[in-house]
């Protein structure tokens, strides 16, 4: 019999299959979901826990850092001490000499009196006279060359002393031997102003752009806070010789600073650069506050710059100086749309006066500005009354920055050149004592064969050759065996020079931040094209390329002995604090970074120096 299948129970059955199916797919996918979003919590805790491990790492190695510069600034303390020493013992040495000066002066004249008086008598006993004091002259000469020696001796350690505690000092984290001829890089983060109190262009979950994101963490250490929507913070840290926050005052800058105008007196050429945006405290790092006061009191000390403190350091170490003295010539210019104006020249002919200058390389291959003024200064104050005098002929522009910003390279040049002003008259006092005792004296009392060379030159030469001689009978055969030299070394000075540059650059900022516009926009593209070859001489000096571009802008050429001969340069950043200014600060502190790449020659003290012989 057939069987009668009904095809609708066996559908309706069917369907209740895969209905019973689908419902238990959608309990797996929502446990499989739960699953999922415990896992990302899990995943959120292990990040976080991550993040705290590798900021209480940074700390830690932070800590470390600090406790081995503390050790390190002990031992520094200590060699400090020492080079202190050393300069005591050489003002003890100095008065010595000055003593030993003052007496032999007085008994050559005593001798010469003697000798005048033995010329004019006839009798041959007094010839045994005149030896024996010229026999005490030239014990009291070598006496004298003994002190010198001594005095040489001791100034040579002090300089060894201080290059190595100006190196120790600069670069605690790298051996002497591997950094001493680089570049310097400090960078200084200023306190918060009036002006960084502006709300940020949008609302929302951005930061207001007064917010804090450039901080000092440490006395070599910069970080930055890179804060984008959407995004987690990122710290970038960036690494100098030193770095000052906003509590660190002008003060405390300078005494970074000070130990390379001793390297200055020591023979080298020295250049300090303030580099950073429209704001950011370079023209107050570099001239202070109250820049245009005719007086700078005591009151004013604590607010004073670079550039006043240098001048008042520079004249302090050549009081220290008594054996020579140093006459000082300083140079104003700027470096103006790709130009190079000296201010001194505009200043004393009128503002029509063509100020205009050209830099040439000389044959000794170090950069030269023709007909530049200089003046010549002899104090602090005079330093600053020629700088006040033309500060406010250089360039300004308003921006959005700064109401009164500087548009050019403001550059100030000291000179200072060594010379004894006190050897030359006094032997020029001898020679002519000994002239009149040529012409007083009887020629048989005189030998020929105790001759000496007179500094004056051939010409003169046959008026003063026979000084001091002795009778046929003595030992004094040639001038290199004459037991009676001339009583004073004959002098001859080098035409030597050390050059201090100080110079404060224009804002670093780009022209949408700088709000400028019309014939402004040439002033600014000018600023920006000679900081980037700036930068790019940095660049080929640090990958040591055969060709550095110095002459593409004025700025490098005129700073080409600076940046890449055997001075000595500090950079000192300037930057801003706040996240309305992050982008100019980054590219600050980027700049400052390239900076430290450089392996420059090692430095070499310039051998002009005042020659005794």
């Amino acid at each position: 019999m057939p069987l009668f299948i009904n095809r609708d129970q066996i559908f309706a059955h069917q369907v209740h299959l895969l209905e019973h199916k689908l419902r238990s797919k959608e309990e797996r996918i929502l446990e499989l979901e739960t699953e999922n979003a415990i896992l990302h919590l899990r995943l959120s805790e292990c990040l976080g826990k991550l993040r705290r491990d590798h900021e209480e790492e940074t700390l830690n190695q932070h800590q470390h850092q600090s406790n081995a510069q503390k050790m390190t600034q002990l031992s520094l303390a200590k060699l400090l001490a020492e080079v202190q020493a050393v300069k005591q013992d050489l003002s003890e040495l100095f008065a010595v000499y000055f003593s030993f000066s003052s007496e032999l002066e007085e008994q050559s004249k005593q001798l010469l009196d003697k000798v005048e008086q033995a010329s004019c008598s006839l009798n041959g006993h007094r010839g045994d006279e005149v030896q024996n004091l010229q026999a005490d002259v030239a014990a009291l000469e070598r006496s004298l060359e003994e002190e010198r020696e001594r005095c040489r001796a001791e100034r040579q350690r002090r300089k060894a002393l201080h290059n190595a505690l100006v190196v120790t000092t600069r670069f605690l984290k790298t051996s002497p031997k591997e950094l001493r001829g680089n570049i310097r890089v400090h960078c200084r983060v200023r306190p918060l102003l009036p002006f960084d109190y502006v709300p940020s262009s949008t609302s929302g979950s951005r930061p207001m752009s007064s917010e804090e994101v450039v901080s000092a963490i440490s006395s070599d250490t910069v970080m930055v806070n890179c804060i984008k929507t959407g995004t987690p913070v990122q710290n970038k840290m960036f690494e100098f010789e030193r770095v000052y926050g906003p509590e660190d005052s002008q003060e405390a800058v300078f005494q970074e600073v000070k130990p390379l105008l001793t390297s200055l007196m020591d023979g080298y050429n020295v250049c300090i650069m303030a580099y950073g945006q429209t704001g950011s405290g370079k023209t107050h790092t570099m001239m202070g506050s109250q820049l245009l006061e005719e007086h700078w009191g005591p009151q004013q000390e604590a607010q004073q710059g670079i550039i006043p403190k240098a001048a008042a350091e520079l004249f302090r170490l050549i009081s220290d100086k008594p054996a020579e003295t140093l006459t000082v010539e300083v140079s104003v210019m700027e470096v103006y749309n790709n130009e190079v104006l000296d201010l001194l020249a505009r200043d004393a002919q009128g503002s029509g006066a063509d100020q205009r200058r050209e830099v040439i390389t000389n044959s000794a291959g170090t950069s030269q500005v023709t007909s530049l003024t200089h003046e010549p200064v002899h104090n602090a104050s005079e330093v600053m009354q020629v700088i006040g005098s033309v500060l406010k002929l250089r360039a300004h522009c308003p921006t959005l920055f700064h109401a009164d910003s500087s548009r050019s390279h403001f550059i100030v040049t000291s000179r200072v050149s060594p010379k004894s002003p006190n050897a030359l008259p006094w032997a020029r006092r001898l020679q002519s004592a000994k002239k009149a005792m040529q012409r007083s004296a009887q020629k048989e009392w005189w030998s020929p064969g105790c001759r000496r060379a007179n500094p004056g030159g051939a010409a003169h030469r046959s008026s003063n050759d026979h000084l001091f001689a002795s009778t046929p009978s003595s030992p004094c055969r040639s001038p290199s065996h004459s037991p009676c030299p001339s009583p004073r070394p004959s002098v001859s000075q080098a035409p030597f020079r050390t050059k201090l540059q100080l110079v404060d650059l224009a804002g670093s900022e780009c022209v949408g931040m700088s709000g400028v516009s019309g014939a402004a926009l040439w002033e600014v593209s000018c600023i920006n094209r000679s900081l980037s070859a700036l930068s790019d001489v940095l660049g080929a000096l640090a990958e040591q390329r055969p060709h550095v571009p110095y002459r593409n802008s004025k700025l490098t050429h005129v700073l080409q002995d600076a940046i890449g001969g055997d001075a000595k340069l500090l950079v000192m950043l300037c930057v801003s604090p706040t996240q309305r200014f992050v982008t100019e600060s980054l590219q600050s502190l980027g700049f400052g970074a390239r900076a430290r790449q450089v392996q420059k020659e090692l430095p070499r003290r310039k051998n002009n120096t005042l020659k005794v012989k």
